[in-house]
């Protein structure tokens, strides 16, 4: 069975051209991008989102305009994730208005909560919501993951429709992969680390949350389909594309921050839309951006 969230499924960058204003035009160039691309839906606000550094009205215009331009073509997944209950259940309410799919969360970052604080902080949340979730599994930036008892509970809830696992840790997505097809094998599991593609589909996934499916939408859309498909040597071939273009793309900068300075520098160059980072990233200088405009060259993207 093919869940319903299946494919590539871009976290989206947000296109900025000042510290608390949305590129507009751009964003509408790169959902037409993503779209042209054969891209399976589109999530707004995740890390490559740089949401938790955006302001709660910035993050709301972005869902309103990325709604009205996808124009139901794909459905739209919003990261709701926060510090606050609170404020992750009056978000998820405000966005209902728009033509959004599903909310996605992680752990709430900062304090390092035990699985059964986990557990409880989502029995807490889902009343709240009007819409279905997905959890999203990124314990490199909030601490913690969410181990089997709490994805166990999770497939129980029926307004818990899937999960996306940022981990790098394949041996844990397995788990989740056969722990998910016991019990509810419509619950799609997605991959964020995009070298991990091939082998998450391999190994019974359905799909990736992947970053550079910003800047080459079909390439990974490809690559998801060749994997599903079961075949191989197109499938490593495009690995390897995808290997070379993060390569290339991500690592330019010294730090953490460079994989979305890398992204927007080079929608930038592509006449997409603004590199603005949000505080406490900037953009890339002249130089970096130059090496930036030489590796596009040298992948064909434009």
């Amino acid at each position: 069975m093919t869940p319903r969230y299946s494919g590539i499924i871009p976290p989206m960058i947000t296109p900025l051209t000042g510290r608390d204003s949305l590129d507009i035009d751009g964003l509408e160039k790169l959902v037409e991008r993503l779209i042209d691309g054969g891209v399976s839906g589109i999530f707004a606000l995740g890390t490559t989102g740089e949401a938790p550094s955006l302001s709660y009205r910035l993050r709301r215009e972005l869902v309103e305009h990325t709604c009205r331009f996808v124009n139901g073509r794909v459905p739209v997944l919003v990261g709701i994730t926060d510090t606050s209950l609170v404020e992750s259940a009056r978000f998820a309410g405000e966005i209902s208005d728009f033509r959004v799919e599903a909310v996605v969360t992680s752990a709430p970052f900062y304090f390092p909560a035990g699985q059964p604080e986990l557990r409880e902080y989502l029995e807490e949340l889902l009343p709240e919501l009007s819409l279905p979730l997905i959890l999203y599994n990124m314990p490199s930036l909030t601490k913690i993951s969410f181990h089997r008892d709490v994805v166990e509970w999770a497939l129980d809830q029926e307004k818990v429709i899937g999960l996306k696992d940022s981990s790098g840790d394949l041996t844990y997505f397995k788990k989740m992969v056969k722990l998910a097809a016991e019990k509810r094998p419509d619950w799609p599991l997605l991959v964020g680390p995009e070298e991990l593609l091939a082998e998450a589909v391999l190994a019974g996934g359905h799909g990736g949350v992947n970053g550079g499916a910003n800047l080459n939408p079909r390439l990974y859309v490809d690559l998801y389909e060749a994997s599903a498909r079961g075949d191989w040597e197109t499938a490593r071939d495009l690995s390897a594309k995808v290997l070379e273009l993060s390569n290339r793309i991500y690592h330019v900068g010294q730090h953490g921050s460079a994989i979305i300075k890398g992204l927007k520098c080079a929608l930038s160059i592509v006449g997409i839309c603004d590199d603005f980072m949000a505080a406490p990233f900037h953009r890339f200088h002249e130089s970096e951006r130059k090496i930036i405009e030489s590796h596009l060259e040298e992948l064909g993207i434009s």
